[in-house]
């Protein structure tokens, strides 16, 4: 809330307020689903009630804990205790933990997972089954253990040096090391810039058991816990479970301190300038820190952050669209108000400067900073801004019910850790609204001046190794220049009243017949045009609706010459706008509207996707009619996608990522493969104008070879006279078009092959693949992708557990319908270069000893639980319209009905290990594979 710098931080709902007075002293409407208490020990709880997944609850506890309390000597120990918190806890001995949730459905790294940061480490058991017998109690004990029961083994804390050695070599890249170098800067030399939660890995490597152990002592205590619970289940019967539970737990004597570190005020500009080898593309950040209140909040904290979030909104419109002309001295550039640090809020800019601009853009973006203290904000700005928040608000009240856990996990955290208030929306809308009505322009101007202040400035360069890189002095010069500049004038903004379709002419057609098919409860609506439209009306997530359209063609039946250019179809038509209107005046007409659509071009398909509210719907479908009737093309446009397209090139020479992706291209299908190209300088020359124009025109002509979907909150009799205005007006043809078979062979069967390259931290990237012709059917998909699953899972417990060896191996299976029948599977994972060859060896006896049937039966049970899981939520959680506009897709163009158990629950049931078994035999007897190793140049 104190943090509403982009308008999407969320709020729930309970009391009232008086919409006719607004005193700046009251304290802000309290959220009353939210149940808060704290135990007799400190230990504070929250319970909220939500069926948006039935029959599952999400259980956080949010340690007060982070690595600024570590002292020298004990760098990463907060870091690590996260990771012991899995290794065994007084009532979960070994992978306890995991192995009890895995055997409901729950899955590591996506439903059970944990950070570290600066200022707190945090656990999350997420969609946990509340309608299994015991298992409510179950995940309440594994918060207890989290609390005061993890084991910290001797054995177990040296088996994990080596995984938290490996995230650290996972996560060294150009980019990391510049951030580390940033933080005496940014943090102002205060304890923050030597505690990166990674910690060292001196440290990590010597610390003694003790040390371990005493950190979690001093540290892990009732005073500096919280529990969170939301879900569905009974309130009153949960916080009884959590006071006799967690009560026990004794509150520590004698307590250390848990102090927020300040982060000490400046007079001058402290300033930060680094360049990295990996890193070929510059980044300027200009901010300017503000203190941040940890006191209770009121009406006039709100204010505050509605004026900083409107403030950030309409600066970083303006600067997008100086970002969207030809001559623009940046790619990107926008302003924030935000979160820095436990106490401390910053502004300020983020630009991201063409090649050796650095200059010319921080001082274009300074101006427009300047422009706006100079002379605030045009009425037509804020209006729009205005728009945009009450449809915000609107949105978000009628879907509070829909609201994710996740979601209400965050506001619960930000209450706990920085006192922010947990208010109801409906009411903190009503206080929002009156201030809309009684705010003046001149508001905004003041608080603009109030956030830009001459001190507590920090500015860091990111640049760029032989480039003419912004230095503190020339920075310093530019901001003189620009704040003293006279002929700075006021923006002007004279775009108002039009709509979408101003001037354009529609002759509506009809729906010339109505079916409804029983199957998926969905009608299917014939237009006089030919085309034809799919719609299933859902309330289940109010005020939501989805579109889609789609048809085969896509890059199979464009000339191999042309590839290039259909690459960024989308790109120029997102950037080129849409009908009479450029991109920036398209954000303007639609200010206040929740609507997208955007159009795309793969293998086999183009499309065009688009999300609306009910409210809007007319909205989104005159995008679609323009998009077939009215498409646009902008020259000027093009030149700015063209000037982002080097800078990507040069960003891709820097990053060992891209010269590893292009090395792999290259050995499997070489340097000249017409449909498997290198993003290089011959590919960008080859990227035309007239050709994207050409392509666009000719893959969506005819929009009757389109399925048009559309599923969600929208009734039938409203959408209909819709259809015939927008849809069944568009000029069609009898055309229709296949995809064709555009695959390519690789040049060789067997790859293997270590590349060495030149590396600041050594690293070993290890990826392996096989693929091989196989049949397409639906089991087959569960098959392999439980075959996936299990490796991955043995994979975990070898490279990872027993070898500490890698941070994690990852493993990534597909069975493709077309435009071949053909199984793939990839192992990816990072590890030391002197281990890469044994580590490799124990992937290779995994797949071995699941294709000689060794399979173990609990993790296939663990792989095929959390898919029957995953259908259930799916078609319960937030997700459900996407759910169902997935259902028919799959009716329509793959020809079987998602729905129908016998297609997905009836088939996880039948497989069995042999199944797993029979695969990994065909797959691996004659596959064609590569084995490629990145290792550090010597």
């Amino acid at each position: 809330m104190k943090n509403l710098l982009t308008i999407f931080s969320f709020f729930l709902v309970a009391c009232t307020v008086n919409a006719q007075e607004l005193n700046l002293n009251d304290p802000l409407p309290e959220n009353s689903r939210i149940k808060k208490g704290v135990l007799k020990n400190g230990m504070t709880y929250y319970i909220y009630k939500t069926d948006v997944v039935k029959n599952v609850a999400s259980y956080y506890i949010i340690q007060n804990v982070g690595s600024v309390l570590e002292k020298d000597g004990q760098e990463g120990l907060a870091h690590f205790l996260e990771h012991m918190a899995f290794n065994g806890t007084k009532n979960f001995p070994g992978k306890g933990v995991l192995n009890t949730l895995q055997k409901h459905g729950a899955v590591f790294a996506k439903d059970i997972n944990a950070y570290t940061a600066f200022d707190e480490t945090v656990y999350n058991m997420d969609n946990i089954p509340t309608n299994v017998p015991g298992l409510v109690d179950t995940s309440l004990l594994i918060l207890h253990d989290w609390a005061d029961g993890l084991l910290l083994t001797d054995a177990e804390i040296d088996a994990e040096r080596g995984v938290i050695k490996e995230e650290w070599r996972t996560r060294q890249n150009g980019y990391m090391r510049l951030f580390k170098n940033s933080l005496p800067t940014m943090f102002n030399n205060s304890i923050y810039a030597d505690r990166m939660p990674i910690g060292l890995m001196s440290v990590i490597d010597t610390f003694k058991y003790k040390t371990l152990r005493d950190f979690y002592h001093d540290w892990y205590r009732t005073d500096l816990q919280a529990i969170a619970v939301v879900g569905d289940f009974d309130i009153a019967e949960m916080e009884q479970k959590i006071v006799k539970l967690f009560s026990p737990i004794p509150a520590i004597k004698n307590p250390l301190e848990r102090f927020n570190v300040q982060i000490p005020d400046n007079k001058a500009m402290l300033y930060n300038l680094g360049t990295d080898k990996e890193v070929a593309t510059s980044n300027i950040s200009f901010t300017i820190n503000h203190p941040k209140s940890l006191k209770d909040e009121t009406v006039a904290d709100l204010r505050e952050s509605l004026y900083s979030g409107m403030v950030g909104r309409m600066l970083s419109s303006r600067l997008r669209e100086i970002s969207q002309k030809p001559d623009a001295p940046f790619v990107s550039a926008s302003a924030s108000f935000q979160s820095f640090a436990r106490a401390k809020n910053n502004f300020g800019l983020m630009i991201s400067p063409k090649p050796n601009m650095q200059h010319q853009a921080f001082k274009v973006a300074l101006e427009e900073l300047n422009r706006a203290v100079k002379f605030g904000f045009s009425q037509a700005e804020i209006d729009r801004t205005i728009a945009i928040y009450n449809n915000f608000y609107q949105t978000k009240i009628t879907k509070i019910d829909q609201t994710p856990h996740a979601e209400i996990v965050n506001t619960i955290q930000k209450n706990y850790l920085e006192n922010e208030a947990m208010t109801d929306m409906a009411k903190e809308y009503e206080l929002v609204k009156l201030m809309f009505d009684q705010l003046k322009a001149s508001d905004l101007q003041d608080f603009i001046k109030k956030l830009y202040t001459a001190e507590n400035r920090v500015l860091d360069v990111t640049g760029v190794e032989g480039e003419n890189n912004l230095s503190q002095d020339e920075a310093l010069k530019i901001v003189n220049e620009v704040e003293n500049d006279t002929t700075l004038v006021a923006y002007t903004d004279e775009f108002v009243g039009k709509t979408l379709i101003s001037g354009l002419e529609i002759k509506a057609g009809k729906i010339v017949s109505e079916k409804n098919i029983k199957e998926l409860g969905s009608t299917r609506f014939v237009l006089s045009n030919g085309v034809v439209v799919d719609y299933k009306f859902s309330d289940v997530e109010k005020n939501n609706v989805l579109f889609e359209a789609v048809s085969f063609g896509g890059n199979s039946v464009i000339k191999d010459a042309d590839l290039p250019s259909a690459a960024m179809v989308g790109g120029l038509v997102r950037m080129s706008g849409l009908g009479e209107y450029s991109a920036t005046d398209l954000a303007k007409v639609l200010a206040g509207k929740n609507v997208n659509a955007r159009v795309g071009i793969s293998e086999l398909e183009e499309n065009i996707s688009g999300m609306t509210t009910t409210k809007d719907i007319e909205s989104l479908l005159q995008m679609v009619h323009l998009q077939f009737v009215k498409p646009r093309f902008d020259q000027s446009s093009f030149k700015v996608l063209q000037n982002n397209l080097d800078n990507t090139l040069i960003q891709r020479k820097g990053g060992i990522a891209y010269k590893m992706e292009d090395s792999i291209t290259t050995t499997l299908y070489g340097y000249n493969n017409p449909k498997k190209r290198l993003f290089d300088e011959k590919y960008l020359k080859e990227v035309s104008f007239e050709k994207i124009k050409s392509i666009y025109l000719d893959r969506f002509n005819n929009p009757s070879d389109f399925a048009f979907l559309i599923v969600g909150d929208i009734p039938k009799e409203t959408l209909k006279p819709l259809l015939e205005k927008y849809i069944a007006s568009l000029p069609t043809t009898t055309k229709k078009e296949k995809w064709q078979d555009n695959s390519v062979e690789w040049l060789k069967d067997t790859n293997k092959k270590d590349v060495f390259m030149t590396m600041e931290d050594p690293k070993a990237t290890v990826r392996i693949a096989f693929k091989k012709p196989f049949k397409y059917s639906l089991k087959n998909k569960y098959i392999i992708k439980a075959f996936q699953d299990i490796l991955e899972l043995r994979l975990m417990a070898t490279l990872r557990e027993q070898e500490g060896g890698t941070y994690g191996a990852s493993v990534y299976s597909i069975l493709s319908k077309r435009p071949t029948e053909l199984a793939s599977f990839y192992v990816y994972f990072d590890c030391d270069p002197e281990k890469a060859d044994k580590l490799i060896s124990i992937v290779h006896q995994e797949i071995d000893k699941i294709k000689n049937g060794t399979i173990d039966k609990e993790d296939l049970n663990k792989a095929l639980t959390s898919y029957l899981k995953d259908l259930k939520d799916l078609k319960e959680e937030k997700e459900y319209t996407n759910y169902e506009l997935d259902v028919l897709y799959d009716y329509l163009i793959e020809g079987y009905n998602r729905n129908d158990t016998k297609n997905n629950v009836d088939l996880i049931n039948t497989i069995t290990p042999k199944d797993i078994q029979k695969f990994v035999k065909q797959m691996m007897n004659d596959s064609q594979s590569f084995e490629i190793v990145f290792k550090p140049a010597k």
